[in-house]
Parts: C-alpha cells; structure tokens; sequence
C-alpha cells in the first residue's frame, strides 16, 4: 500500500531534502539527479534548532521507514527540573523503525505505558504515566487527570530520568510550528506506521471536499462510583475511570478510523490525537516494530520509556533489525549533538 505521501517526493532525476527549520516552516532543496545520500528514498531532515538543537532524519528505505533522533523538542518547553518533575533534558540516541506499508493486525494490542510512536520532530508519543494507586496496577493515573502533579508543561509533556522528552498528550509547539492547528495535519507515526493526526479531520471520512472538523474521541468517563481499588467517583483521576462507547464520538476504540488524509488521498487507517482521553492512544490497531514494544526477552533499547524499572542506558543494547554492526550507537556514550549514522 504505496502511500500518495511516499510517492510525491520520488523523482527520478531529483530528490528533494526537506528541512524542518526552527520556524516551523518547510523547505525544499533540490540535489540533483541523487536520490538520497545511500540510494534510499529520503522523507524528511530536521536540521538544528537554536532553541534544543533538535535534530531528526525520516526516511524510507525497503520495507521501512526509519527515523534517527535525539529527541530534542523544536519548540519552547517548560521549566525543567520543576516541583513536579525533577528532570532536565537530555539529548537521546534513537533508532527507530516503522513499517512503510502497514497492516491492520488480527488482534488490538493494548499497552499500559512505553511508545506508541514518534512526531515528526522526534520526540515520542508515550502517553501511560508509570504511577499506580498503591502500587496496584489495576488502578493506573491518567497522566492529564490534573490530580497528580508531573509537571507537566504547556506541551502536554514532561521528562523522564533519563533526560527524554516526550508527549503524554496534543503537542501544542509542534503544532504551532508546523503552521496550523485547525487543518488535518501529520504530526508523526505510530509504532506499527499508521500515521498519526492532530485532532481536525474530514467530517466525512471518506471525501476529502467535505468541511474539516475537530475529530472526537469516543471516551467516556464511567457513571457512578469505583467498586474496588480507590473507591470513589470516577472522576477521571484514573485510566480505568473510561470506558470506550462506541458511536460516542469519531474514532475507533485505538482512536483511530480509517479514511483519506492529503497524504493518503486513497484511504488508509491513522490516529488522531485529540484533546480529550485517551489524547493519546493506549493500544495498537497494526503490529508494532520492535524498536517500539519490544519482544520479550529483546534487547533492543527503549531510552526514554515510562517504567517504574531501572532505566535503559540511552544507546545500550543490539541494535535494532536493519542497522547493521557499527552503525549504532556504542553503549553508555553520553548523547551529544551529532546524530547516528543511517544504515546502509
């Protein structure tokens, strides 16, 4: 399933690199008759931020599309270290892939936290908060409840131990830099490589003349009071306080659907992230790359993922399937500002 998206920036006697700058907009430069520096198909460069030095490549080569970071926001952030959340940010190693042509899995794939995918600036989308009621995981915080203070800032994100800076939720500077906040606008891919939207549409999913409209979510909050664990009114505080209904709002149980978008004008499965729960989508309509959930027993690295274990040393690890030996970040090499080489 060749994307409209993918296909635009294939040329055969031009390639075209695309910068993400530090004012949001996109630029063009043409290299000639190249079709990227190793023969895949390049997407996407990010260059330099002033503001974090934000650094990011998407690309697509084979089956794949691969994204190389350190998890540097373009955009203002909050206070870090604040009161609630004693973190600064950090430059990370990541190596990431998605499928290119992804596929609808038999089976949805809940998580409780990690990644469930990356934005186009290349910070991640990891939207379970790692706080339980009592240590009881039956009863997992909402991490933009408001009742437990993660200092989160205006981004609806926060930092990790590790120093990563990451989405629980509508990544407001990212879309401030990308132009526009009330058109259907791409801003990253899940782990499985559905892409992924900011909260407008088509009011028709299938018709893409048809008006542009805030998509919702299909959330609601519980009626009544919780019979175990915390007791008390669902009140939001709580993942479990929502239950999915369906025909409540627009979007699937993944808060997903599928339909057009001006990448994909032939139709094909997305997420939205929307401003109400789950703002971020807790479970998986395709498969996830391993570099996203991995196997068990892996060792592919996952810097930066919401665990109440030790965390992963950013760069640690065998490098995930596709980059080969020596293309990966050697262990415990602090991040600088450099970004890993691409496979070959």
């Amino acid at each position: 399933m060749s994307s409209h998206f993918d296909r635009q920036w294939h040329f055969p006697r031009y390639s075209r690199r695309i910068f993400l700058m530090a004012g949001g907009f996109l630029a063009v430069e043409f290299l000639g008759r190249k079709t990227g520096w190793w023969g895949e198909q390049e997407v996407a460069i990010a260059k330099d931020n002033p503001l974090q030095n934000s650094q990011v490549r998407i690309y697509l080569k084979g089956n794949y599309r691969y994204i190389v970071a350190n998890g540097l926001p373009n955009h203002q952030t909050g206070t870090f270290p604040n009161p609630g959340n004693p973190n600064s940010i950090k430059a990370q190693s990541y190596q990431l892939r998605v499928p290119a042509n992804p596929q609808i899995a038999a089976k949805i794939r809940r998580f409780q936290f990690g990644r469930f995918g990356v934005a186009v600036n290349g910070v991640l989308f990891d939207p379970g908060a790692a706080e339980f009621w009592r240590g009881d995981r039956n009863w997992q915080y909402e991490a933009l409840s408001g009742k437990l203070n993660l200092g989160i800032d205006a981004n609806n994100a926060h930092v990790q131990p590790t120093g990563a800076y990451h989405y629980h939720g509508l990544p407001t500077g990212l879309i401030a830099k990308l132009g526009s906040s009330k058109k259907m606008l791409l801003i990253g891919y899940a782990g499985d490589g559905f892409p992924v939207y900011a909260p407008y549409g088509y009011s028709e999913p299938r018709n893409s003349r048809s008006p542009i409209r805030q998509i919702r979510s299909s959330y609601r909050l519980k009626q009544g009071k919780r019979d175990s664990g915390p007791g008390g009114q669902y009140d939001g505080t709580f993942v479990q306080d929502y239950e999915y209904v369906a025909g409540a709002g627009d979007l699937d149980e993944c808060n997903g659907r599928f339909g057009v978008t001006p990448e994909y004008p032939k139709g094909i499965y997305h997420y939205y992230i929307t401003p109400e729960f789950p703002f971020i989508s807790r479970a998986f309509r395709g498969t996830p790359d391993e570099t996203f959930v991995p196997k068990e027993g892996s060792r592919v690295p996952m810097p930066g993922q919401n665990s109440p274990s030790r965390p992963t040393q950013p760069g640690s690890g065998q490098p995930p399937p596709g980059f080969p030996p020596g293309q990966y970040p050697p262990p415990r090499r602090p991040p600088g500002d450099r970004l890993p080489s691409f496979p070959r």
